[in-house]
């Protein structure tokens, strides 16, 4: 049977507007398909498991205060997050574990919370906490077979700058910060976004794409049996008629 072996990280501190939902959304389409999800949790203070052993590694999103309880314990698995990185163990990471694998997070109150640097990227809250990005999302991504319109829900005071390559092109609403015109960071083994919701509910292109890599990176075959997302995607249809108007 292929198999697809899962790491979720922090699931009991990093899970804001059901972003443990995403979990939950990949294992089903896995059982629709006759594909083993093998999902494990990692908590703080845990013994260090072996992160390249993992086809995906998973981090959700939290708050200034999540961040910086968790700060410490990310950086003593810096050196093995970084080998599975480069072994090429897939990372999806939403909102606050977007943040910390950049160099640096500085929340509201200018404490400076260190990433892990994997990435150029940065981010930095406004001083009002006020100031946030809020609301419905679309963005226009490349990475499936055909660009696809994804939509999701974003909530965030932190503007992330130096972002080389993004995971699309906004439609509507903020994106990576206020004004700006992409949102998230995008390798071929690595998805980082604001997008809650959670996002693959309404976006099964981009978890197929996500599934296809792991079942490649075990060494199985990746050619997926198709699933009927015609209600998904009608779902969505109605999404971006009332937000993009069409």
């Amino acid at each position: 049977m292929r198999k697809i072996k899962v790491l979720h990280m922090y699931a009991d501190m990093l899970d804001l507007y059901g972003d443990s939902g995403n979990m939950e959304i990949l294992e089903y389409r896995c059982k629709m398909r006759g594909i083993d999800f093998q999902r494990e949790k990692y908590s703080a203070g845990n013994d260090m498991p072996d992160l390249s052993s993992y086809d995906l590694i998973y981090i959700g999103g939290g708050a200034d205060l999540e961040q910086q309880h968790i700060s410490a314990d990310l950086m003593r698995c810096r050196e093995e997050m970084i080998k599975a990185y480069k072994s090429g163990s897939f990372l999806f990471l939403i909102c606050g574990g977007y943040q910390l694998m950049g160099k640096y997070y500085r929340d509201a109150d200018g404490n400076k919370i260190p990433g892990l640097g994997l990435f150029d990227y940065y981010t930095v809250a406004p001083d009002s906490r006020r100031m946030r990005c809020i609301g419905n999302i679309v963005i226009r991504t490349n990475i499936a077979e055909e660009p696809v319109n994804v939509v999701g829900f974003e909530n965030h005071g932190g503007q992330t700058h130096n972002v080389k390559t993004p995971l699309g092109e906004v439609l509507c609403g903020s994106g990576n910060r206020s004004g700006g015109k992409t949102e998230g960071y995008f390798e071929k083994n690595v998805i980082a976004t604001y997008l809650h919701g959670p996002m693959l509910s309404k976006n099964p292109e981009i978890a197929d794409y996500m599934i296809k890599y792991c079942l490649k990176h075990s060494g199985a075959e990746e050619e997926l049996t198709p699933i009927n997302d015609a209600l998904e995607k009608k779902c969505r249809s109605v999404m971006l008629k009332r937000l993009l108007k069409q």
